[in-house]
């Protein structure tokens, strides 16, 4: 929680401060929201995940100032989004994640961390990991001006998992 939530504000009441302050003595008048701030929320926020009750409320707190924060920031130029991935990989993190839950004891998961990840993509509609790339892509999306009127917005990147 320390890092996920209280870091996460920390940082975004930070940057936020920066960001109105720029935008005051800029005195910008001509691009109504010059600022993009991304938060990293997760689909374990939207769906609950097993054996993870730390990391999904985490990250559900993340949703919830994504959306607060954009209602205040939003009169100083600043936009506010979130992304939620899900099923990002192959990596440390995909493999990791597999095995905790295989270990876990959790009636949800296999004890073998290999079934574990064939029943994940087995649950996802496109039946693949997403990528990092495409993860990047969505956040460069939500900071671009072609997102210029999207704010408090969840972008789920999950190949149709939570669909």
């Amino acid at each position: 929680m320390n890092i996920n939530v209280t870091g996460m504000f920390i940082v975004l009441q930070s940057v936020a401060k920066k960001m109105a302050s720029q935008m005051k003595a800029d005195g910008n008048t001509t691009v109504s929201h010059p600022f993009s701030i991304v938060n990293t929320a997760s689909v374990a926020a939207l769906r609950g995940t097993p054996a993870m009750v730390a990391y999904s409320s985490s990250k559900a707190a993340i949703l919830a100032m994504t959306v607060s924060s954009a209602k205040d920031l939003a009169p100083h130029g600043i936009r506010v989004n979130s992304i939620s991935p899900a099923l990002i990989g192959p990596g440390f993190m995909w493999t990791r994640q597999n095995e905790l839950h295989a270990a876990s004891g959790s009636p949800y998961f296999s004890s073998d961390p290999e079934q574990v990840a064939q029943a994940k993509v087995g649950g996802v509609p496109m039946k693949r990991l997403g990528s990092i790339d495409e993860v990047i892509k969505s956040v460069a999306y939500l900071l671009s001006d072609d997102s210029s009127y999207t704010t408090g917005t969840n972008l789920v990147v999950d190949g149709g998992l939570s669909a």
